[in-house]
């Protein structure tokens, strides 16, 4: 069995559509106290916007539709983030669908901790296990790489 050991400081990356923005940024400040203890990453200008309203650093990527979702993934895949908060818009069609798509999956792949709304977030963030080392269990998906190099 494969495992990840979180730390007790987590790596949170936050994230939000152009139109739940200022929603995410009201969720941090409300839980900035709690956010201090963790290392910040953002996409983008949701990042300068969290930077400016926390007065915490945050670690930023680019923006989301210009590669920042994938930046995200690649650290998801690296072991490198521990967290996601996404605030999705449900109601809104995003032109880098697909990536947001990948974003999640590599998040499901690798047993992280996601937040695609508010109450979810709180739910996450006022869990004991944030604040605690934790020991992920990786799902084994070397069935699916053996598989294509047999064919």
């Amino acid at each position: 069995m494969q495992t990840r050991t979180l730390s007790s400081r987590k790596d949170i990356v936050l994230v939000a559509h152009d139109n739940k923005k200022n929603e995410l940024i009201e969720w941090a400040f409300y839980n900035r106290s709690t956010l201090s203890k963790h290392k910040l990453y953002a996409t983008g200008t949701t990042g300068i916007m969290l930077e400016k309203a926390l007065d915490q650093p945050v670690t930023k990527f680019l923006s989301g539709p210009l590669g920042g979702d994938q930046q995200v993934g690649a650290q998801i895949a690296e072991g490198k983030l521990d967290v996601m908060i996404f605030f999705l818009d449900p109601m809104e069609a995003q032109p880098h669908d697909p990536d947001i798509k990948a974003l999640l999956r590599v998040a499901a792949i690798w047993n992280i901790p996601v937040a695609c709304n508010r109450a979810t977030a709180d739910f996450i963030l006022t869990s004991p296990l944030l604040n605690e080392e934790y020991l992920a269990i990786l799902t084994d998906y070397s069935f699916y790489t053996n598989r294509k190099l047999k064919m």
